[in-house]
């Protein structure tokens, strides 16, 4: 992936251009190793206007950054507080006046310090400067995104051929920790979510030392990550015969899900995707029931831009990687929420979650 850095870094020079800025410090660890491929805790990217970066870290990373960083990176070991290394990098760049810092991942007290170390520049926040590069995935992203939602599949084909009935909520989740790392993740891109009966009911729910029992829905959401990209995948199961209200549950998420992954293709608003599974749920009368969006973006992180909701903006566009995810929570009750990962393709949507929806009877 070392091949698409250098553009990736072309893309944000042009853009600090574009808002006349001379350079950007980059601290948010996703955005660090898109421009850079350095993984660790402690690490700042400085990327002048001209492209040229420098990567500063400490002591404990330096074997580890410099194998990681291309060649057109520089590296820099410094203190372990870094900013003293990052204005003395800086100061022999010559930025010109303005330097941008990200607004959402910078504190207020940071960001004093910065400003403090560097009292011959001004120091503009800028919101999304990296992530809305990162909005449109390269080839070589979506294979490792696509590798993360093939591994999800064979981890939960391995945990599903034993029933759920009778286990616990927490033995399911550790049984797909285990499957997970079997089959080559890189690790979680998440908390695993195992929600049985009214569990269920709560989008967030942590899995706990009930056990599950029959005629009920389970949910199941998890995600892996691969090569630093993650996948997140929901499917809900039924342990045996449904009460009506859960059955038509199911059947309208089914059905809601289905709609909007049929409806995802370039140039779709974000806020009209939504309402796609929406107005389903809605006129089945569950529209209450529905309280979350439909979907985001996923990436380095589990959660990016774009935001698929009633207040989400934007448009689709190809190379997005984004989730289809409606849920319908009916508290005391249970839930069901159907999620598929998506890749944004020039004429619609790929699915790259693979594993069946159609709730099969486990433990009944």
């Amino acid at each position: 992936m070392s091949a698409a850095r250098p553009a990736r870094r072309a893309r944000l020079a042009a853009l600090l251009t574009e808002r006349e800025s001379g350079g950007a410090i980059i601290n948010h660890p996703a955005n660090v190793r898109y421009l850079t491929g350095y993984i660790g805790s402690n690490g700042i990217a400085i990327v002048a206007v001209d492209g040229a970066t420098t990567l500063v870290t400490d002591s404990r990373y330096a074997v580890n950054a410099r194998q990681q960083v291309d060649s057109g990176v520089e590296v820099v070991i410094g203190l372990r507080d870094l900013l003293g290394d990052v204005a003395t990098v800086v100061g022999g760049l010559s930025f010109p006046g303005r330097i941008a810092v990200e607004a959402e991942h910078v504190s207020w007290a940071r960001a004093q310090r910065i400003t403090a170390a560097l009292p011959g520049s001004e120091i503009v926040p800028e919101g999304g400067l990296v992530e809305q590069l990162r909005l449109v995935k390269d080839a070589d992203e979506i294979a490792c995104v696509r590798r993360a939602a093939e591994i999800a599949d064979a981890a939960l084909a391995q945990v599903i051929a034993t029933p759920l009935a009778g286990r616990t909520e927490r033995e399911v989740a550790w049984h797909i920790h285990a499957a997970l790392n079997e089959l080559g993740a890189d690790g979680l891109s998440f908390d695993t979510i195992v929600a049985a009966g009214p569990n269920g009911a709560r989008p967030h729910a942590v899995p706990g030392d009930a056990v599950i029992g029959a005629d009920t829905l389970v949910v199941i959401d998890m995600g892996c990550m691969f090569g630093g990209y993650c996948s997140d995948m929901t499917r809900t199961f039924a342990t045996g015969a449904l009460v009506p209200a859960l059955r038509e549950a199911y059947d309208v998420c089914f059905a809601a899900q289905a709609a909007a992954v049929a409806a995802v293709r370039p140039g779709i608003d974000a806020v009209a995707l939504d309402r796609v599974a929406r107005d389903v749920i809605d006129a089945a009368g569950l529209g209450e029931a529905f309280g979350h969006g439909l979907g985001h973006g996923v990436g380095l992180e589990i959660h990016e831009a774009p935001r698929i909701s009633r207040e989400g903006t934007g448009t689709l566009a190809a190379g997005m990687v984004v989730t289809v995810e409606p849920g319908i929570y009916l508290e005391g009750i249970g839930g069901v929420r159907i999620e598929d990962l998506v890749v944004v393709t020039d004429d619609g949507g790929d699915v790259l979650s693979h594993f069946p929806k159609e709730p099969p009877s486990r433990g009944a």
